[in-house]
């Protein structure tokens, strides 16, 4: 995958968009727009999207300190960016917001118990330490996941505008 001059500075611009959004957006736990972006350079940008998925991780990780919640950053988003990969590209459109909005949300319902795996190898926990780890959570994984669902309503018209982007970026090259 080799990447242009124009494709690195743009992937950098959307992994810091996707770092600053979270940021602005702290002070409502577990509500982000991050679900949303990694849908959305997803389907526009294929398996190029992981460039500003891992630029995100990468400053996240500088900003907040490389610790042990950081770990399991580098897997978690990835799965979000496969599921997506794995949407069928030609979907009709009267249904295509409602399942980029569900995947979306499920992501979310599903954050903690995704997370738990390396909480348990990291920190020793049995597989019942580890349950107890993913139940704790799942009040914070419930709204995370209904944020997601609403923040999806935003993949197919960012999605949209950044083809249009893309489309006239090369028209006028």
């Amino acid at each position: 995958m080799k990447l242009s001059v124009k494709e690195v500075v743009v992937f950098a611009m959307l992994g810091s968009i996707m770092y600053t959004s979270k940021v602005i957006m702290e002070f409502l736990p577990n509500v982000h727009l991050l679900g949303m972006f990694t849908m959305t350079f997803t389907l526009v940008y294929r398996k190029k999207a992981l460039y500003p998925i891992y630029t995100y991780i990468l400053l996240n990780g500088i900003f907040a300190g490389f610790a042990t919640w950081w770990i399991p950053y580098l897997y978690i988003w990835t799965v979000l960016w496969g599921l997506t990969m794995l949407l069928p590209k030609q979907m009709n459109p009267k249904i295509k917001p409602l399942v980029y909005m569900v995947v979306c949300a499920c992501h979310g319902f599903l954050f903690g118990t995704l997370y738990a795996p390396a909480q348990a190898l990291l920190f020793g926990l049995s597989f019942k330490g580890m349950i107890a780890w993913i139940i704790a959570g799942l009040p914070w994984d419930v709204v995370h996941g209904i944020s997601n669902f609403f923040c999806g309503m935003l993949i197919v018209p960012l999605s949209k505008l950044l083809i249009k982007l893309e489309n006239a970026s090369i028209i006028q090259n």
